[in-house]
């Protein structure tokens, strides 16, 4: 592959709409679920996944639940996506109170 085509896949790469939202990852073995909120959804399940299978996830609870379980017993659920015309605060703003919203429901961790 050429420079130029190169960078224009990187270009292209940079300028693809990332969702922004709330997700909950659950245990099929387990009745606690985790709560995150991200600006970048694939970003946070790429991240989850990685730190889970190397044993260096900061969420003690949901390391050892993997460990006791496995990775087939995970599944990454989008609650909800922002709208993408939202601005930087306001999007901050409503993810941290969506994921406060969530946190009250009885097994829900907060990541």
């Amino acid at each position: 592959m050429s420079r130029p085509d190169r960078r224009a896949m990187m270009a292209d790469y940079k300028q693809t709409p990332r969702k922004a939202g709330l997700y909950a990852l659950r245990c099929s073995g387990e009745d606690a679920v985790w709560i995150g909120a991200s600006l970048n959804l694939e970003k946070a399940a790429n991240r989850h996944w990685f730190t889970l299978r190397i044993g260096t996830h900061h969420c003690p609870a949901l390391q050892a639940a993997w460990n006791t379980h496995g990775a087939d017993a995970f599944t990454f659920e989008i609650l909800e996506t922002l709208a993408d015309d939202l601005s930087a605060m306001a999007r901050d703003n409503l993810l941290k109170e969506m994921r406060r919203d969530r946190a009250t429901k009885p097994g829900t961790i907060l990541l």
